[in-house]
């Protein structure tokens, strides 16, 4: 094989061994601890199957039942009495491009929301909730 064939073969697979991994390092890069905007709680963000979703890890401030906060606010009646800390409240989220698409639960309102989470920086990460086109967004900051 003549050098220049080679050097074209070894940078085409240079660029193909980038584009897949691509997708495995965004997959990596909006994991771990954020703080809420509001700063009342630590979710953490991890692979749950085929997709990614976030739990609620920690409390920074006393949910007003204490710790042991149940789902008050779903509309299923059957999900009420579950415990809020350690639940997924991120959803089914898989990369889009720069940005992760999934499903969002407010446990404050009881409500379900299309979402979308993109990161600003590396240590800032973007959520919104979104109904039909309005959105409403926060802005998590990576636990240090």
């Amino acid at each position: 094989m003549p050098k220049r064939n080679a050097g074209m073969l070894a940078a085409g697979l240079a660029f193909a061994a980038l584009t897949v991994a691509a997708p495995v390092q965004a997959a990596d890069s909006i994991q771990g601890e954020w703080i809420t905007q509001d700063r009342d709680a630590i979710i953490k963000i991890s692979k749950c199957g085929a997709s990614v979703c976030g739990r609620i890890h920690k409390y920074l401030v006393r949910p007003p039942n204490g710790v042991r906060q149940k789902d008050v606010n779903n509309p299923d009646k059957s999900l009420r009495s579950r415990t809020l800390l350690g639940m997924a409240i991120l959803t089914g989220f898989k990369p889009d491009g720069d940005i992760w698409r999934g499903k969002v639960y407010d446990p404050k309102s009881g409500r379900t929301y299309r979402s979308e989470v993109s990161l600003n920086s590396a240590n800032s990460l973007k959520m919104k909730g979104c109904v039909a086109f309005y959105c409403q967004g926060q802005n998590w900051t990576r636990v240090k």
